[in-house]
């Protein structure tokens, strides 16, 4: 199948479920151990925030500024 055609049918199953119903959404320690596993699945080598500690860095300060707002607040 073409990838294009793959990605725009696994997007629509995405966006069937309302995001308050998603599972990450409701149990964010679920979230947080499949970010965990999932990340534990890449070579340390192969690893874009071993390779390039800025991009850490970056990574971290966008995700302290989002999560210092409520959605629709900030």
């Amino acid at each position: 199948m073409d990838p294009e055609k793959q990605r725009l049918i696994a997007a629509k199953g995405g966006r069937s479920i309302p995001p308050e119903k998603r599972s990450f959404s409701v149990d964010k320690e679920l979230a947080a151990a499949a970010g965990r596993k999932g990340g534990m699945a890449v070579n340390p080598e192969n690893r874009a925030f071993s390779k390039d500690l800025n991009l850490a860095k970056e990574a971290g300060r966008k995700g302290g500024l989002a999560s210092a707002y409520p959605k629709g607040e900030g």
